[in-house]
């Protein structure tokens, strides 16, 4: 039965992503800078969002104080730590950023621009592309843009919605001149996909190397998530040709201290290892339209 579905991609032979300085590995890391866009009684919606918090025995119907300070955590006090581990080091990032955050929060804006990260939309707030009427959707990419823009002093190149773009989002973004797009778990590679007769690149990323193990999915010290990127990385480093590997991030979840000191020691053994390209997520889109352009 046919599809419209790609179940073979690079197949066997994956191209040679020819990486800065002959590195085996791209790897980016990702802050997702959300706090201050979640779903807020604030903000006039009908209940507190709860989701990639610490959890609840008992969650309310309605306003959920608790939850609210938990992402206000990530604010105040989660996302500066991150700064910190990554600017004393010199490791660069991307934040994928919720415009409405950015907004709400100036001094986010201020230091990404400081820092010389790359911030890619992660949409006007924190909601879902499915589903959403097209014009709607137009409408909130363009706001995001604008805000995000506004921000860091920079037009944003790259997007990922939260978790489901629409039928319509790739469209859009190429209708607004985004480079490439982040709505793809499918490849350990960027890609160049037609939409409506012209190239667009895709630049996957993965929720599988992310902080999110410690909210699901059984991670539990800053030791088990070290152990977790490094075996990742070295397994990719091993392996014929050449990977892009995302890790993502949270302030409110990996920005806990116990948390942190994980990451603290993966920076410092990422900096050791030298076939590693640490890079944001503009420098691999930029470096695929250099070296791969479409065909």
């Amino acid at each position: 039965m046919p599809t419209t579905r790609d179940f073979i991609g690079y197949g066997r032979n994956p191209p040679d992503p020819r990486w800065p300085g002959g590195a085996r590995l791209a790897l980016n890391f990702v802050i997702n800078v959300e706090e201050g866009g979640e779903a807020s009684f604030d903000d006039g919606d009908p209940h507190s969002e709860a989701g990639l918090t610490e959890g609840s025995t008992a969650l309310p119907k309605g306003r959920d104080l608790g939850a609210e300070s938990m992402f206000g955590f990530g604010a105040r006090v989660g996302f500066w730590r991150l700064h910190r581990l990554f600017t004393e080091r010199g490791i660069p990032c991307t934040a994928f950023a919720v415009a409405r955050a950015l907004e709400r929060v100036p001094l986010y804006g201020e230091a990404i621009r400081e820092a010389g990260w790359d911030a890619a939309g992660h949409g006007y707030k924190w909601e879902l592309h499915a589903g959403m009427p097209e014009a709607t959707e137009r409408q909130r990419l363009a706001d995001a843009t604008r805000i995000i823009e506004t921000a860091t002093g920079e037009r944003p190149q790259g997007w990922y919605c939260r978790y489901a773009p629409s039928e319509n989002t790739r469209r859009l973004l190429v209708e607004l001149g985004y480079l490439y797009d982040s709505d793809a778990y499918d490849d350990e590679l960027p890609y160049w996909k037609p939409v409506h007769g012209q190239p667009h690149l895709v630049v996957p990323y993965n929720l599988a190397h992310n902080d999110v193990r410690f909210a699901r999915q059984g991670i539990t010290t800053g030791e088990e998530f070290f152990a977790y990127i490094r075996q990742a990385v070295e397994l990719m480093l091993s392996e014929p040709g050449g990977r892009m590997l995302s890790v993502g991030l949270h302030p409110r979840i990996i920005g806990q201290p116990g948390r942190a000191a994980g990451l603290a020691r993966l920076l410092d053994w990422v900096k050791t290892q030298p076939q590693l390209w640490v890079c944001r997520r503009i420098d691999i889109a930029r470096h695929w339209v250099k070296e791969h352009p479409p065909s």
